[in-house]
């Protein structure tokens, strides 16, 4: 990987407004409209002799090639005559008798472009039509029914979910899920009370039951203390706070074009996938000393979460998700409530996606967008050295901020995306919703004489110990597309020179990545920063144009390399990789991850041995 060598970033942390749908105005990296969708699902139906057995797994944007978009926002963004937008192209990935099959439509020409039917391993994201069915499959199973007769459960209060079960060395598998099920009696949080022993393993291809355990009785968790909707709530309550006003007298200080975002001096655009969620595309940041947009993200969005419990008994071992490959980060995306999720000054986006029959479903308030002032300080200096004067300069801290919710499971995951007027970046990541519970015998923690592999939060409730790994896939154009990967190393020196008293200082020692090995990154083994630099772009004084990257709290995986759920998850092992831009690698966990088996991860594709 030479000095002129486009790269992507990829960082591992622990941590819209409706428009027209008319193709000649919609920006080309816009989500598929409604009626786009409307159009996949008709043309894929009639390329099948029927359609009863087909089901949609997958429906996004088919993006132009990279260059194809710069080319048009180039001339876009000049005197000449703006060049015609790329063809607009839909990607689907659909399940037909039992086979999946990756299909491309050309949606000015309304044809199909090309087929492809899957091969090797994993499958394709499960959709929340074939879960809603398969959590119902017990309900009718005669074994399901005595389990519940011998607990005394009031069948119609059991809840049940499906679950991803993973690979862990089987030479051939099915897409089978283990459905398990909760107790949702005098409460809404149903997965305090689970029904522990359970589970039926379901086939979605056949949608039947073809595995089913009950292997111990353990209490259900009692329902006292496990409210949480407020209008249920019985005194005492929390704190009481006063109101806090947030108001823009002059409306918003953003404006947008369909997806396209303006702020102070940012310019981006908005997408959204059934699979990612948010995207984040084209940001640029105004230079008022060269006035002119310089290019800084080509593209960001989340390709990959892994939660990992780490329980491993029978009941638990697999429980090792992949929230956007298995689950579909985009399709959890809750709709977001204004003045709770997000601050009253917030404009809100609709975003839509294909639902298992193939039918837009739409996502009422996706995101929101707002302008953010918490009395935060971005700069500010006290002067006073200067005779007879005292000189006080100070910069507030406002930010534009772009948000989501996607709630997985029992998990709503709070996603940002933060613009600053200086020029930086800030993605911040909250987790809250409801913690994934076991049910047990111990109410106290005297009891314990084993591992219990979490913590006894109450009565027969044991919080399993778990991990959230997020992955970033972070295009970094800064000025242009000729980047490099630079780790700049803070390295003591001995000082030789007997002159000065001093014995000892750091300095920085620059290493420029050559190879996609040399820039796998293990963060906090020594003190470091990372940069992203254009080695053709210079300041005036000779310093190579480039950004850094400022990662928070950072931590490693802590299963066995050779364990099969870190094998499927190796793109954990390294807290930041680097590799040449490629369109297609852009799922680090590999395009198809239900019951994948690492094949095809990060950990894979930079194993090349060729130097860039």
């Amino acid at each position: 990987m030479d000095a002129t060598t486009k790269v992507t970033l990829f960082s591992i942390l622990m941590l819209f407004w409706s428009h027209a749908e008319c193709n000649h105005l919609l920006h080309p990296l816009d989500p598929l409209t409604p009626s786009e969708l409307n159009l996949v699902r008709t043309i894929v139906q009639n390329f099948y002799p029927t359609s009863q057995n087909l089901t949609f797994h997958y429906v996004g944007l088919d993006e132009p090639n990279k260059p194809e978009i710069l080319k048009w926002l180039s001339s876009n963004n000049s005197k000449i005559k703006p060049k015609p937008r790329p063809p607009r192209r839909a990607f689907a990935v659909v399940r037909f008798q039992k086979q999946s099959h990756e299909i491309t439509v050309d949606l000015s020409t309304h044809s199909i472009v090309s087929t492809k039917d899957c091969e090797g391993n994993g499958n394709p994201m499960l959709t929340f039509g074939e879960q809603a069915v398969a959590s119902q499959l017990p309900f009718s199973y005669e074994p399901f029914k005595e389990s519940l007769k011998k607990r005394g459960l009031n069948t119609s209060q059991v809840v049940c979910a499906c679950f991803t079960i993973g690979w862990f060395g089987e030479g051939k598998t099915k897409r089978n899920v283990k459905v398990k099920c909760y107790y949702a009696n005098d409460t809404a949080n149903l997965y305090a009370r689970p029904l522990e022993g359970v589970a039926a393993v379901v086939d979605l291809d056949d949608m039947k039951i073809v595995g089913y355990n009950d292997r111990y009785v353990v209490p259900v968790p009692k329902a006292e203390g496990t409210e949480y909707r407020a209008s249920k709530l019985k005194p005492p309550f929390g704190p009481k706070h006063k109101g806090i006003a947030v108001t823009q007298d002059g409306g918003p200080g953003f404006t947008k074009d369909g997806h396209s975002v303006s702020w102070a001096n940012w310019n981006f655009h908005v997408g959204f996938d059934i699979r990612a969620g948010p995207i984040i595309s084209l940001a640029s940041i105004y230079d008022l000393q060269k006035q002119r947009h310089r290019r800084v993200l080509y593209k960001g969005f989340i390709p990959e979460l892994f939660v990992p419990y780490q329980d491993p008994t029978e009941e638990w071992y697999y429980t090792t998700y992949f929230d956007s490959g298995e689950y579909g980060f985009g399709q959890s995306m809750s709709s977001l409530q204004p003045l709770n999720d997000c601050p009253p000054n917030a404009a809100f986006i609709d975003a839509y996606y294909a639902g298992s029959d193939g039918t837009p479903v739409k996502i009422a308030n996706a995101f929101c967008i707002f302008e953010k002032y918490a009395g935060d300080i971005m700069w500010r200096h006290t002067e006073i050295s200067i005779p007879n004067e005292v000189i006080t300069e100070a910069r507030s801290d406002v930010s534009l901020v772009v948000r989501i919710v996607s709630t997985v499971g029992n998990y709503d995951y709070v996603i940002d995306w933060e613009f600053k007027p200086n020029g930086c970046i800030k993605i911040g990541v909250g987790l809250t919703g409801i913690l994934g519970l076991k049910a047990g015998t111990y109410t106290n923690t005297d009891q314990i004489k084993e591992d219990i592999y979490g913590t006894l939060i109450a009565d027969n409730t044991i919080g399993i110990y778990h991990d959230h790994f997020f992955t970033y896939y972070l295009d970094l154009d800064i000025d242009g597309e000729a980047n490099s990967f630079v780790k700049s190393n803070l390295e003591t020196v001995r000082v030789k020179d007997d002159t000065t008293p001093r014995k000892s200082y750091w300095t920085v020692v620059s290493e420029t990545a050559k190879t996609e090995a040399d820039a796998k990154i293990n963060l906090g083994s020594k003190p470091s920063e990372l940069l992203v630099v254009n080695p053709n772009k210079k300041t005036k004084q000779g310093n190579k144009i480039g950004y850094r990257l400022l990662p928070g709290p950072v931590a490693h995986p802590l299963l066995l390399n050779d364990d099969y759920p870190q094998i499927r998850a190796a793109f954990t092992n390294y807290n930041v990789w680097v590799t040449p831009y490629n369109k297609s690698e852009k799922w680090v966990g590999g395009s198809y991850v239900d019951r994948s088996r690492g094949d095809d991860t990060i950990a894979i594709w930079s194993l090349r041995s060729v130097i860039y």
